[in-house]
């Protein structure tokens, strides 16, 4: 049986270091942008990332994308 994916809904995460606990662990928390284009390429999508944690005041600790698919029997 082959099983078809068709990706319907991607966003971009971008997990920032806001501050150090107790222990000197970083505390991490993410900003999630949703409404991207599932056909966006990795570098574009990675290129806006990029300009938008220059825009935050905590330190960039990754950016992620994030896809939702559909799983359907062909």
């Amino acid at each position: 049986m082959a099983i078809n994916a068709e990706t319907i809904s991607s966003r971009l995460q971008l997990r920032l270091i806001t501050g150090f606990d107790g222990e000197g662990r970083p505390i991490r928390r993410s900003r999630s942008y949703s409404g991207v284009k599932p056909e966006a390429g990795n570098e574009d999508v990675y290129d806006v990332g990029s300009a938008l944690a220059d825009l935050q005041k905590n330190q960039l600790d990754a950016i992620r994308r994030i896809d939702e698919v559909e799983l359907t029997e062909e």
